[in-house]
């Protein structure tokens, strides 16, 4: 595995949302602020408006994407200055948050222009929520172009053919297409951060090749016997330069990530498989499983077998 598809594998949990929105202008709604969830909004026709609390609004058109990392409160229009409808106070009792696979929501107006919005949403846990996620800035907004981002709009297309027209299958197409859009939109974003001169952190590191050779190594092997020389080998530095750049771009030494990396890998085992503890401490590193057990509990507060009963 490589580091962004373990952000999704990892992080996400429970089942992705989406619904595929006709809006007759004038129209306007609220979207309220989901802690521990990121959302998108594709406009699939037409074009609308996006604002948010002490934000210049932003101008959406046919093709453009929106990613918002951290469940941001927002609202989508017709206009800048039309009325929006109140977020519902339970998300799962919306149509717009809780339908999923076949949903088609059509908001009926005055007749005016239509809009058509596929909207979605991913559950995080916060437990294992990859750094990399807590880095990106609150909005994501890549504008429409299918020259330099076929991939993207491709998914858009079969996405919201499955929802437009529900078929034999969707339950198992519909997460796939969400997970591969989400996968698009922040290899795209990240890709676009290389020529940055300002660029720091993730953004940095995924397009550093030496911190990258060693993320994709953590990645691909856990359990292997990791030391910082390995890594550094792998990155092709000498020891103590690669400590220094690792560290500065990742926020944490190098073994101190594959800790954590370890741990968290640890915890999706635990919570989604019935694998004996000795076989998960493998997995992850250890050959010892009372030491598996002592770094689990430091990292998580407690023993692996009290954490899976608990989940």
């Amino acid at each position: 595995m490589d580091v962004l598809s373990d952000v999704v594998a990892v992080t996400r949990t429970g089942r992705p949302r989406s619904a595929h929105v006709r809006w007759h202008a004038p129209w306007g709604q609220e979207f309220a602020p989901v802690p521990g969830a990121a959302g998108f909004q594709v406009v699939l026709q037409g074009s609308c408006w996006l604002t948010r609390p002490a934000e210049e609004p932003v101008r959406l058109g046919q093709g453009d994407v929106v990613f918002l990392a951290h469940g941001s409160g927002h609202t989508l229009a017709d206009s800048p200055e039309s009325l929006a409808a109140p977020a519902a106070c339970d998300p799962d009792d919306h149509e717009l948050y809780g339908a999923y696979t076949s949903a088609r929501v059509d908001r009926s107006g005055d007749g005016g222009p239509v809009t058509v919005v596929l909207c979605g949403a991913y559950e995080l846990d916060p437990a294992r929520t990859h750094p990399l996620l807590l880095t990106l800035p609150d909005l994501i907004h890549l504008p429409a172009d299918p020259d330099r981002h076929p991939e993207l709009c491709s998914a858009m297309t079969l996405l919201a053919a499955e929802l437009e027209t529900p078929r034999l299958g969707a339950d198992a197409a519909v997460p796939a297409l969400l997970d591969t859009l989400l996968l698009y939109i922040l290899r795209i974003w990240f890709r676009e951060q290389r020529d940055r001169e300002d660029v720091t952190g993730w953004a940095a590191a995924l397009n550093d090749p030496p911190v990258t050779a060693a993320l994709h190594a953590i990645h691909q092997d856990p359990a292997a016997p990791w030391t910082v020389a390995k890594l550094a080998a792998e990155a092709g530095l000498s020891r103590a330069p690669f400590a220094r750049r690792f560290a500065a771009l990742v926020g944490q030494p190098p073994l101190g990530y594959l800790t954590w990396w370890r741990m968290t890998t640890a915890a999706r085992l635990l919570r989604t498989t019935d694998a004996p503890l000795r076989t998960i401490a493998t997995q992850v590193g250890y050959t010892s499983e009372f030491a598996f057990a002592n770094a689990f509990k430091r990292t998580h507060g407690n023993p692996p077998g009290r954490y899976r009963r608990g989940n």
